[in-house]
This record gives C-alpha cells, sequence and structure tokens, in this order.
C-alpha cells in the first residue's frame, strides 16, 4: 500500500484548506501501528467528511482512501498529546464546525449506526440544541494474552458487560455540577492501581461542535461547561461509546503493569460483537428520542 504523504500541522492549518471547510470531521491521533487502517475505515464507514491523522509515524494505506485522509506531523506521544493537537484544529475550522477525536485503536459507535450516518445522527442532536455529546470509552481487550501480547484482537474481542457506574461531579466550590458525573468502569476500574486518579473515568466528550475559544482539556473535558453535561434539562439526549482497546494495550505492554497481568477476562467478560444494538441493551449508549 502506498504510504499517505506527510504535511505540516502548522502550515496546513494556517491555510484554511477545503478539508476542513465543513463537517463532521474526525481526528486521529495515532500513538503507534497497532490496527491504523481499520480505525480509519471505521470512521470513514461511520460517514465522517474527512479525517484527519495526527503523527509522525509513516502510515500506509490503501489509495482509494488518501482523497478521505490527511495525514499531519504531529507529535502523539508526549504527555495529553490530544490537548494542542485537537485545540489547534478547533480554531482552524468554521465556527459550528462538528468534530470527533479518538486515538487509534478505537472505533466509534452510536445508536443505529449500522445504518445511519454520524451526519444524520448530528443532525438530529442538533434540532435538539446540543452542542456535544456524552460518548463512554469501553475498554476491548484479548481474551488470550498468550496468543496476543499486546491485547489487541481484532476478531474476538471482549468487554466488560457489568461493572459500570457514575459519581456526582464536583464543582470548585465542592457541590454536585448541573447534570454531570464522572463514569467508571472496564479496565480502568479492575486495574484502577496502574492507572493516576486522572485517568480512570471513561467518559469522553469525543463529539462536538467548534467555537471561538473553546479549549479541550487533559481530562477530556471542555471549557464550556454545558459542553460536559450528559443530557439537556428537559429530556435525555443521545449518547455514544468509543470501543477502544487503548488502555488494554497499554496494560499489557507498559513495564509496570505488563508481568502483573496475566489475563484480563474474568467472570463478566462478554464477547464483542461490533454492532451498537449490543451497547443499547446494556445501557452502555442511549438513544434518546432518536428512533
Amino acid at each position: 500500500m502506498p504510504v499517505i504523504p506527510l504535511r505540516d500541522f502548522d502550515s496546513f492549518l494556517a491555510q484554511k484548506p477545503a478539508q476542513l471547510a465543513k463537517g463532521p470531521l474526525a481526528i486521529i491521533l495515532v500513538e503507534d501501528d497497532v490496527a491504523v487502517t481499520q480505525t480509519i475505515q471505521h470512521h470513514l464507514d461511520r460517514g465522517f467528511r474527512h479525517i484527519l491523522l495526527l503523527s509522525r509515524l509513516r502510515i500506509d494505506l490503501p489509495e482509494d482512501l488518501h482523497a478521505m485522509v490527511t495525514q499531519l506531523a504531529y507529535d502523539t506521544r508526549r504527555p495529553d498529546a490530544h490537548v494542542e493537537g485537537v485545540n489547534a484544529v478547533i480554531h482552524a475550522v468554521p465556527a459550528g464546525t462538528w468534530m470527533y477525536y479518538c486515538f487509534n485503536g478505537e472505533f466509534l459507535f452510536y445508536p443505529f449506526s449500522e445504518s445511519r450516518t454520524v451526519g444524520e445522527m448530528l443532525g438530529f442532536h442538533t434540532e435538539e440544541r446540543r452542542r456535544a455529546m456524552l460518548t463512554y470509552v469501553i475498554d476491548l481487550y484479548a481474551p488470550d494474552m498468550t496468543q496476543t501480547p499486546n491485547a489487541v484482537d481484532m476478531d474476538n474481542a471482549m468487554f466488560d458487560k457489568t461493572g459500570y457506574y457514575a459519581l456526582g461531579r464536583k464543582g470548585s466550590d465542592g457541590h454536585d455540577l448541573e447534570r454531570q458525573l464522572d463514569f467508571h468502569g472496564g479496565l480502568r476500574w479492575r486495574y484502577e492501581e496502574f492507572l493516576p486518579p486522572d485517568r480512570r473515568r471513561i467518559d469522553r466528550i469525543a463529539l462536538f461542535r467548534s467555537a471561538p475559544d473553546l479549549q479541550v482539556t487533559a481530562d477530556h473535558r471542555f471549557s464550556v461547561p454545558e459542553y460536559n453535561t450528559y443530557a439537556c434539562p428537559w429530556h435525555h439526549n443521545l449518547t455514544a461509546a468509543i470501543g477502544s482497546f487503548r488502555v488494554a494495550k497499554a496494560l499489557a505492554t507498559n513495564p509496570g503493569s505488563r508481568d502483573r497481568i496475566g489475563d484480563m477476562t474474568w467472570r463478566n467478560s462478554h464477547r464483542f460483537d461490533w454492532n451498537s444494538q449490543q451497547l443499547m441493551d446494556l445501557g452502555l449508549m442511549e438513544p434518546g428520542q432518536w428512533f
């Protein structure tokens, strides 16, 4: 497969190219060479208009995908790399553009995503006067670490079907914030001793509309409080989910954890079916008023 051209990050964004003129746009931060093509193809299949790959790695892609993907040279290995990268794109696109961000080895699901495009879903969400959407990051992992030492197995992926919970989110005054919760579960909960406290939540505002002065934070929230809410005041809204191998991969390869985790499966492990209905049935995604 041909290598996708590598563009300069700052100059590309400064040019305000046609690729950024209209959403929905996806940003994929590529940290390594695991499941890169699969991640790109999955999000193109969801209907994203264009994908920005942020990475300095050599990335081979089928030639027919090159027109819909732009790779920008960017260091994704530094701590909180998403902050500067995502914020730069926010400020380069027209205000009100729907955007999404994730990492390689992560896969977006939303209600009825097999038959409806992400644009259709976001159009409905916009009509409900929402400018952001809560996504739950659902950890995926391999069932047999002896066969897949990096814990990534696309064909036999497992996930936790139970063990998820939410806690009230406190503001600076110590009181609960309105319509904001901290969500926990999955590998981040079961192996919390290997993760710092600020990396144990599974909620991420991954879908959002650009706005002047909007900033994403290191903990995957936004500088505008309403963006961080799970629903509007008058009824439940759509939510989405991201199936992610990212934590499993880190636990399986980091020196501090890899020798202490023999098998990530437990009694509540369940085969991941790669469809939205399974996630809705388990309450890991909310269709709201969209049918």
